[in-house]
């Protein structure tokens, strides 16, 4: 065991000690149970105590937040979680460098921000590549990310419109025992991207550019046949495409759009006969200047805590079976 150190660190204003502590304490409590070191706040200094070596990871993690915290930024035990994992794997330099990007603000006046490196990333290849495959797990917010990407790109007069598509592929239930015409039918497959537009834009904005022909939500069996100019096209769940499909939609881009995929390769509905079609693109496109390949981890869930820990739960189930087989 290292020798034992205090450090003591300052916060601008007391109020700004009261959010980095968070309701009932648990954010600091995060870091405690993490490093095995005591935090106590008096007025507006924070007492860190414990040994030496825990106590400096504490510190970095502290320093970081209480920065984030007076540039205005919500901090919550999901950001505070993610620091201190950076912190445990001695990636003390990517603590340093966090910063909450702002890509957008909502409909509600709230601010859509990158939370991880992973997701900073993801973002900046969307910036600077025509064609972008974003892969990971659920929760990492891939697809949440591409649209707040194609409705800044919209409302900057970029593009000229949004396409989201994505596979009307069933996961357990089957599209004929829904009630409805086609479109009815459809729908429940679209309703997560729906609901990202429904955020970023409101409902309102959202319906008039649908009536002007400005965003469409359609399945991917619509897009065939079509070359779109000056769009930000998304296709989502593209781990249920057939590779038939995937080399269809690429197909589909013209001049001045911008394309992002996104899928879950541990998620796939499809049968068991068929190939999917990001599974093979991946090979298929690797080297091809212009795309980017973004990787999505588990340390890049923004979702409830215990989504990442059922993430890590099934990776380490799917090995061992790898491994019996």
């Amino acid at each position: 065991m290292g020798s034992l150190k205090e450090i003591t660190l300052e916060v601008d204003r007391i109020e700004h000690a009261m959010q980095l502590f968070g309701n009932f304490d648990e954010n600091v409590q995060v870091i405690e149970d993490a490093f095995d070191v005591k935090i106590i706040s008096r007025d507006n200094e924070i007492k860190v105590s414990g040994c030496e070596e825990e106590v400096s990871k504490a510190k970095t993690v502290l320093k970081r937040l209480i920065s984030l915290v007076a540039q205005g930024d919500i901090i919550t035990k999901q950001s505070v979680g993610y620091l201190v994992q950076l912190a445990s794997e001695n990636h003390i330099d990517k603590v340093k460098d966090f910063s909450a990007e702002n890509i957008c603000t909502t409909a509600r006046g709230k601010q859509i921000k990158c939370k991880t490196h992973g997701q900073k990333k993801y973002v900046d290849t969307i910036r600077t590549n025509d064609v972008v495959f974003g892969i990971g797990p659920a929760g990492t917010g891939k697809t949440f990310l591409a649209v707040a990407m194609a409705v800044t790109a919209f409302k900057n007069k970029e593009v000229d419109r949004i396409v989201l598509t994505r596979p009307a592929v069933e996961a357990g239930e089957k599209l004929g025992f829904l009630p409805g015409d086609l479109q009815n039918k459809v729908d429940p497959y679209l309703r997560p991207l729906y609901d990202s537009l429904y955020e970023m834009m409101g409902f309102d904005a959202y319906q008039k550019y649908v009536e002007k022909g400005m965003i469409e939500v359609v399945p991917l069996a619509y897009m065939r046949g079509r070359t779109l100019d000056d769009s930000f096209i998304i296709l989502d769940e593209a781990q249920n495409t057939t590779p038939e499909q995937m080399k269809m939609f690429l197909t589909r881009i013209g001049f001045g759009s911008k394309a992002v995929v996104t899928g879950d390769i541990t998620q796939m509905d499809l049968p068991q006969d068929k190939k999917s079609g990001l599974k093979e693109v991946i090979k298929i496109l690797k080297n091809i200047k212009g795309l980017g390949f973004v990787y999505l981890s588990d340390r890049d869930v923004v979702r409830h805590e215990l989504v990442q820990k059922i993430i890590q739960a099934y990776e380490k189930y799917d090995k061992l079976k790898s491994k019996r087989s």
